[in-house]
Parts: C-alpha cells; structure tokens; sequence
C-alpha cells in the first residue's frame, strides 16, 4: 500500500508498468480502479467495473495510449473477482455498488 497526498492508495496489481489500485477515500462510490504509470496522481485514469463482469473507462485522465488501455482494460475484466473481493476488504463493505 503506498501513500500519496495523505491517502493510502492499495494496490491491486500491476501490469506493463501501469499500476491498478483504489484511492482510500471512495467508499460510497460505486467500485472502481485507478490506473497510472509511475506515481499515482489525481489526474489516474478512472475504470468503472460492471453487474456483467467487464468495465468501462469512465475517463482517461492519464492519457493512456488506446492499445494500452484495451490491454489493461482485458486484464481489469479477467481479474474482477479479484478486485471485487479486494474492494469488499479494503472498504468493509457486504455488497458491491455498480455503476451499471
């Protein structure tokens, strides 16, 4: 778990130098990841998971190439049990909220 601006960031895992994690403080959100290369910073692209198991970009904020992102986008979608497993431990929560 690493620490930027006063937040604990956990990490989820990390791929072709892209690290996919939560920001500490999005609990009443509906779950998500974050996803940067090199140190986290606000401006992390933002990916929605789905109901159905895949995810959407909510925004590219990081400017990830497209080629990139689809790669990364597989790997959210292959590992979001994973993810929803981690976002129940991490924000102590039964069910997870979707965004669609």
């Amino acid at each position: 778990m690493r620490s930027v601006e006063g937040y604990n960031l956990p990490n989820i895992f990390k791929m072709s130098g892209y690290t996919i994690f939560f920001w500490s403080n999005e609990n009443g959100e509906p779950i998500h990841v974050h996803v940067c290369k090199g140190t986290p910073t606000a401006t992390a692209t933002k990916i929605w998971l789905t109901s159905a198991g895949g995810c959407v970009v909510a925004n590219n904020k990081s400017r990830i190439p497209q080629k990139e992102l689809n790669q990364l986008l597989e790997a959210i979608s292959a590992h979001y049990f994973m993810i929803c497993r981690k976002w129940k431990e991490y924000f102590f929560v039964d069910e997870v909220k979707f965004y669609c």
